[in-house]
């Protein structure tokens, strides 16, 4: 459908032919939602897929194209275009969702705006009407876009917060300063204190460290001769181990000499024991090969006699086999004969089975035409005792209903009571909970302050343990450069010296400025943490709260339209009651039941004879199965008078071949077997003499190798023992020289003194007053680096007064700011401004529908009930009312009737988007009324058009949807829309 060109339109057509589908069709491709309470039912019967491709144009500048589909049973799939110089191109974002909030950011309008301004849609024309007050002003304020301002609104009061939280912290800080100031004269007297001090404990030092060096001279020497002493004395302890070694070495090797002479004495008895062990291995060798030919011909011999074994066994289990098959043959034969005995009596029973089957086959017939029947009945039956038990349970339903508004009309007085003292309890809350989040902030801001400061203590401390290994690398003698490595002279050494102690002065002096301020912070997190504590305890019942006044707001709504509700139930309920008694509903079914019932009758079906045939054709179903197991029997029979006289013949070709079995080649080659073990003439007990003896003669082979080595080596030895004799001597000699140069070295150590303890009296003197001057160098870096740091405090205070004083001005400005775009603020302001211009143009409207007899009236405040202890003042409460009044006067809006009710939501929603329309902001430029003329009579219906035409310049186009023939020939545009079996099809008239 194009709409180009159209402005004024008649959708016509008859009753469910599609028009609000059209309709339907706009908001489900824009918005994704519709009249279907399932995705897939916006597909039509028998399709596979929905698909809607709308175009339209934003403000007579940009011209989009929204295509959405949805396959049955699967996912939608949504796209955005924009029409360009070269057509259409896609801006769809990734996923439906983005793409869906991509065209609401576009439109600027989403679904319930729409359908509470320029819809009037079928059945909902009262849409914006039954909204409650908050929601009516709410979807104003989207329609005028006053959700920026709320935006506004919360980016003043968290810059509001965000400056008093820095003011808050310039104050704290600023007390803090001033409290450090005072204590700049108190710094300046302790640094002259101990100067002094130091003064006199580096005179005392520099004394010591003289005497030290002298003793240190002395001691040095001694310790040499020490030193010398002990290496002479690991000399001789040496030696002495060296020539003990020597000794035991010569006295093994005399030992090993002597045994070796026993042996060369033993040659000849050797030498005749070891050529007798040589003819006992040959005689055992002969005997070996006698012995494993003997073996091979006796495996042989034990092989056939197995093969031998083994075919006369087969033979004979053959035989038995064939004896078992003939005998159970023969007894299978006569059990058959027995079997085939009774074949008259079985073709009898065979015969009744067949009669019994043809009856059956009958009351089969007859069972299939009564059985769509029968469920027939069961449908009808089952659709009037569903209808009576709804109807039973709607009639209990209204009596539930009855008493539950009857018990909720009771309680009004006592619903408002608790909604006004659950409102109090609620302010109450919110009012603590915006200091509870205060709270929080500002412990998170402590929580990020001290993980910087411990940060920097980390950074101090690593630098101060650095700079006191530099220094004891600078007290060491001959010390070094620690940056160059260069030799440092007297002077160089002072200047490196008193710039490394400066330093770690300074940097003291920042590590215990770091540490006051983390113990402050820490102190001042507890107690933030002690508060938050106590407020939220107090939170505990806010969600219950807020809920407890939704109910009592929803249960207080509701009672104004319980009275007339009760009347309308109380009806209802003597009509469904007078309904039940007289089973009036459902007469169609009911008469088609008896129909039934009749016909059912007369074909006299009856199942217990159908269940007493089929039990007939079981009992006899035996003799078809005896039947045909006797024709198998007889086949078995003649197959048994076939066999038996092959397995007869095989038994005695079996008995002859076992009676032939001496017969065989295998008996005359176990003949020859035997005849060769006898020639080969092989004695074990010989053989078994001759190994025994082989064994004992063993030990002369042994016997000769001994005599062997020992005669190459014998001569080795000899020269051994004269070189350990000649060395032995030498190591007495050397010995006795390192006992005299011991005797030298001990006469020198004697004339010397042992100043050790008089040395480590010193060094421990000079170590403690060192690190005493260590500490009090510290402490006077320490102060020199505080009056530092307090001179540089005294300008950051006067900086940091100046600051606050911005901070305060800057949380003045963002409260009132906050104030400003708050709900209470322009928001209202702007509301009560477009009240009245829409209060006009709904009355003009309404004046021309209703010939100058209704009046609307929107009211932005009420008054209320508060309290304030016992004291109870009045208090004013934001709504957005609508009074109605007529000739006798101000009534409510439910008290019209369906057509006087309609004029005033059509004139209100008219009203509302011809506003819309007129605001630069607002880009609407459709006007959509669906099936609204129903209620009206024919004047109604002529000033419901009168009023379009009247409204038709401000629109570039207004859809009016009827079903009423007499009405669509008002309009010259017409879309007629009608309905076939293809689906409904549309038709432009002009």
């Amino acid at each position: 459908m194009d709409f180009r060109g159209l402005h004024t339109v008649c959708i016509c057509g008859s009753n469910g032919a599609g028009k609000s589908s059209l309709l339907e069709a706009i908001t489900w491709a824009i918005w994704g939602q519709s009249r279907a309470g399932i995705e897939d039912d916006v597909i039509h019967a028998g399709a596979k897929e929905a698909r809607v491709n709308f175009t339209f144009q934003m403000s007579l500048m940009q011209t989009y194209r929204v295509i959405r589909s949805h396959p049955r049973g699967g996912t939608s799939v949504l796209e955005l275009q924009v029409e360009t110089p070269d057509g259409f191109r896609a801006i769809t974002a990734k996923g439906l969702r983005a793409t869906q909030e991509l065209i609401l950011q576009h439109i600027k309008l989403d679904y319930d705006t729409f359908v509470n301004s320029a819809y009037l849609r079928q059945g909902r024309a009262d849409e914006f009407m039954v909204k409650r007050p908050s929601d009516r002003k709410q979807i104003l304020a989207e329609l005028l876009k006053l959700n920026q301002y709320d935006d506004l609104e919360e980016s003043s009061k968290d810059l509001s917060r965000h400056f008093k939280i820095r003011a808050e912290e310039s104050s704290r800080l600023l007390a803090e300063m001033k409290e450090r100031l005072q204590e700049r004269e108190e710094i300046s007297q302790q640094k002259q204190d101990l100067a002094q001090e130091l003064n006199q404990l580096q005179q005392l030092q520099e004394l010591d460290q003289t005497k030290l060096q002298n003793l240190l001279v002395i001691q040095h020497q001694r310790k040499t001769w020490e030193e010398q002493l002990e290496f002479v004395y690991k000399q001789h302890q040496g030696l002495f181990h060296d020539k003990e070694r020597l000794k035991k070495e010569k006295s093994s090797l005399q030992i090993q000499l002597d045994q070796m002479e026993e042996i060369l004495q033993q040659k000849t008895e050797i030498e005749v024991g070891y050529s007798q062990y040589q003819q006992l291995q040959s005689q055992e060798e002969v005997l070996a090969a006698k012995f494993e030919n003997f073996t091979h011909w006796q495996e042989l011999k034990q092989q056939k006699q197995q093969e031998l074994d083994q075919d006369f066994k087969v033979l004979e289990q053959e035989l038995q086999e064939a004896r078992a098959t003939l005998n159970i043959l023969t007894q299978k034969e006569q059990e058959i004969g027995k079997i085939l005995a009774k074949i008259g009596e079985v073709e009898t029973a065979f015969a009744k089975l067949n009669s019994a089957r043809k009856n059956l086959a009958e009351l089969d017939q007859l069972q299939m035409q009564v059985s769509p029947l029968l469920r027939k009945r069961i449908n009808l039956q089952t659709q009037i005792d569903r209808e009576q038990a709804s109807l039973a349970a709607r009639l209990e339903l209204l009596e539930l209903t009855q008493d539950d508004l009857k018990s909720c009309q009771e309680n009004q007085h006592q619903l408002q009571q608790s909604v006004t003292e659950v409102a109090m309890q609620i302010e109450g809350i919110e009012k603590k909970r915006v200091y509870l989040q205060r709270v929080q902030e500002k412990g998170q801001e402590r929580r990020n302050f001290i993980e910087r400061l411990q940060a920097q203590q980390l950074e101090y401390e690593g630098l101060l343990e650095k700079l006191e290994q530099k220094l004891q690398m600078l007290q060491t003698p001959n010390a070094i450069c620690p940056l160059c490595e260069y030799p440092l002279d007297e002077h160089h050494w002072n200047r490196v010296i008193d710039k490394t102690k400066e330093e770690y002065r300074d940097t003291e002096g920042q590590l215990w400025v770091v540490r006051e301020q983390i113990a402050f912070s820490d102190r001042e997190i507890q107690v933030l943490r002690q508060e938050y504590r106590e407020v939220s305890q107090q939170l505990i019942h806010y969600d219950y709260l807020l809920e407890r006044r939704g109910q009592l707001a929803a249960k207080l709504e509701n009672n104004s339209y319980n009275k007339q509700r009760l009347q309308e139930i109380s009806q209802g309920r003597e009509d469904l009651k007078q309904l039940v008694q007289s089973k009036g509903y459902l007469p169609k079914q009911q008469q088609e039941l008896q129909e039934l019932d009749t016909y059912l009758q007369k074909l006299n079906y009856d199942e217990q004879k159908h269940i007493l045939a089929r039990n007939e054709v079981e009992i006899w179903r035996w003799s078809e199965v005896r039947l045909s197991q006797m024709k198998d029997n007889l086949k078995q029979k003649a197959e048994i008078q076939v066999r038996k006289p092959e397995i007869q013949e095989q038994i005695v070709k079996l008995e002859s071949s076992i009676n032939q079995y001496h017969n065989s080649p295998i008996y005359q080659e176990m003949q020859h077997i035997k005849k060769q073990i006898n020639d080969i003439g092989y004695d074990g007990e010989k053989h078994q003499k001759t190994r025994l003896y082989l064994r004992k003669a063993q030990c002369w082979q042994l016997r000769y190798q001994q005599l062997i080595t020992v005669t190459g080596q014998y001569p080795e030895l000899q020269d051994r023992l004269q070189e350990l004799t000649a060395s032995l001597s030498f190591r007495l000699s050397e010995e006795q020289r390192l006992i005299e140069q011991v005797n030298q070295i001990q006469e020198q150590l004697a004339n010397t003194a042992d100043h050790l303890d008089q040395i480590q009296v010193l060094e421990e003197q000079t170590a403690i007053r060192r690190k005493e001057l260590d500490k009090k160098i510290a402490q006077l870096g320490s102060l020199e680096q505080m009056a530092m740091q307090l001179e540089a405090l005294q300008k950051q205070y006067e900086e940091q007064q100046q600051q606050l004083q911005e901070y305060c001005r800057q949380n003045r400005i963002y409260q009132e700011l906050a104030q400003a775009f708050g709900k209470n603020g322009i928001q209202t302001l702007m509301i009560e401004n477009i009240l009245p211009q829409l209060e006009a143009g709904a009355n003009q409207l309404l004046s021309r529908l209703s010939a100058n007899q209704l009046h609307v009236q929107f009211v932005t405040q009420k008054a209320g009930r508060g309290s304030r202890g016992k004291k109870k003042t009045a208090k004013l409460i934001e709504t957005l009312d609508i009074l109605i009044a007529d000739a006798r006067g101000t009534r409510a809006y439910e008290t019209y009737s369906g057509g006087e009710a309609f004029r005033i939501n059509f004139a209100i929603r008219l009203a509302l988007a011809k506003l819309l329309a007129q605001r630069a902001g607002a880009a609407l430029q459709l006007l959509i009324v669906d099936e609204g003329f129903g209620t009206q009579d024919k004047e109604g219906c002529d000033r419901l058009i009168s009023a379009i035409n009247t409204i038709a310049p401000d629109f570039a186009c207004i859809l009016t949807v009827t079903h009423m023939p007499h009405l669509k020939e008002a309009f010259q545009v017409r879309i007629e829309v009608n309905k076939n079996q293809q689906g409904s099809q549309l038709s432009l008239l002009i």
